[in-house]
């Protein structure tokens, strides 16, 4: 056998006419000797998706007593072929989304809270008031050498103002991802937006190149003017204008990266999308779509995705449901109002059957997309009907590069906080956090023996 000291780099294409198609991860890229050489370092991503208006809870909690997830209920039965990639956490809770006196404001506090941890601010104007989400904190260290940090997209419009919820702003309503407790990220509705945010508008390398240099030109100019206002403003202004220019230099992170990546295209790309699909399962299905591609692609490793928004009165009519999902939620123990949510919730959890499945079949490293993945999936609410935050509907896919492994129900006590799952997850994505929000510990992931 010929033994060089070259191997082939990660990203290597195969070019043909009018395409570039990228290899799969071969052992030719490995260096030369690789059985005594340090493989490549596993690279683990995150995923959020909200669902709203809580869980028929009866239909979502897995039987048995014991930690092995033998058989789905019947709500999470579409991840039965990927059950050893599945873990149900049961009994957490979100009490910072709890009344504090304040007025009720369940349903946005309960979509706040989900990925921040704090009780938000009361507020009906600009002074809203959170936390760095988990997802962003995510980000700012797994995300430092990607060209988006991260993506974050939803299925309804984000342009609400004003009062949404008993004095809390719209704005709680808009978003899951808050980049600093005052920093509240938008979430993109139109997957063209999205697909344009990864790939760029030109249609080739040589055209995403240009349109970020002509980006970087502008940021340059724009730059300066910055630095002479800053030093004739007060202090108040100068902290907006601090995270002005922290956004500024993100965008210029993103740039950076792209030039580096500049001729390169890791995957075949597919057709631009045309805009907002006006049928909701085939938007849902390209939001999917797009963050799988986006993983794939390495563009970013940490996305998040609105399925709903709190008090959502979008019908399902494709499903039986042609009632609003809001209405049906406060079902008064109504069996049929129950039976109707709960085919909402399964839907819900089919179409993350389908995009974890997409993963599965995502080459990646040792292993695929899946098993360098952790998704979490879930809503801020429990039952609904009685705006409760104890208890939350919660199911994570993926194998976490190797540290989290699935087929199990995790029972803990109903006021286990949470922000606990949180702290686990950071810490198997290589973020070490000490606290997050309420939080008294980290979730121990790790399996019981023999299980």
């Amino acid at each position: 056998m010929l033994i060089t000291k070259m191997a082939l780099p990660r990203r290597t294409f195969l070019r043909g006419v009018g395409a570039v198609v990228a290899l799969p991860f071969l052992d030719a890229m490995m260096p030369a000797l690789s059985a005594q050489a340090k493989k490549a370092p596993t690279v683990r991503r995150l995923g959020f998706v909200y669902t709203p208006n809580g869980a028929t809870m009866a239909s979502w909690t897995p039987n048995g007593d014991g930690p092995r997830l033998d058989e789905l209920s019947p709500t999470l039965s579409a991840l039965n072929p990927l059950k050893d990639h599945v873990l149900v956490p049961t009994g957490l809770s979100q009490r910072q989304a709890e009344s504090w006196g304040n007025g009720n404001g369940e349903h946005s506090r309960g979509q706040t809270v989900w990925l921040s941890g704090v009780h938000p601010k009361r507020t009906e104007g600009a002074d809203v008031r959170n936390a760095t989400t988990v997802d962003q904190i995510a980000a700012q260290v797994i995300g430092a050498d990607t060209r988006l940090m991260s993506i974050e997209m939803a299925l309804e419009q984000n342009y609400l103002v004003g009062n949404c919820d008993n004095g809390y702003s719209c704005v709680y309503w808009n978003t899951i991802s808050w980049r600093t407790p005052t920093t509240p990220l938008p979430m993109e509705v139109n997957p063209r937006i999205v697909f344009e945010r990864m790939f760029g508008d030109g249609g080739s390398p040589a055209q995403r190149l240009a349109q970020v240099r002509e980006d970087r030109s502008i940021l340059d100019s724009v730059k300066e003017a910055v630095a002479g206002l800053e030093r004739r403003l007060g202090a108040g202004d100068r902290v907006k204008v601090a995270e002005y220019l922290d956004s500024m230099r993100e965008i210029e992170r993103r740039i950076q990266v792209a030039e580096r990546q500049s001729g390169e295209s890791l995957i075949a790309l597919p057709d631009r999308p045309i805009g907002v699909p006006e049928n909701y399962d085939e938007h849902a299905k390209l939001m999917f779509d797009l963050a799988a591609l986006a993983f794939q692609a390495d563009i970013t490793r940490v996305f998040t995705l609105l399925l709903g928004r709190e008090q959502t009165n979008r019908p399902y009519p494709f499903l039986g449901v042609p009632e609003a999902h809001h209405a049906i939620s406060h079902h008064q123990n109504d069996p049929q109002k129950l039976a109707k949510a709960a085919k909402v919730n399964a839907y819900h959890i089919e179409l993350l059957a389908r995009f974890a499945d997409k993963l599965k079949a995502m080459p990646d490293g040792d292993g695929t997309l899946l098993d360098n993945s952790m998704i979490l999936q879930g809503s801020g609410l429990s039952n609904s009907d009685q705006h409760s935050h104890i208890d939350l509907p919660l199911v994570m896919v993926g194998g976490g590069g190797g540290r989290l492994k699935g087929g199990r129900h995790l029972r803990f006590p109903k006021d286990t906080p949470m922000n606990n799952l949180h702290l686990a997850m950071l810490e198997k994505v290589g973020v070490p956090v000490e606290r997050f929000g309420d939080s008294t510990g980290r979730i121990d992931l790790e399996p019981l023996a023999g299980v």
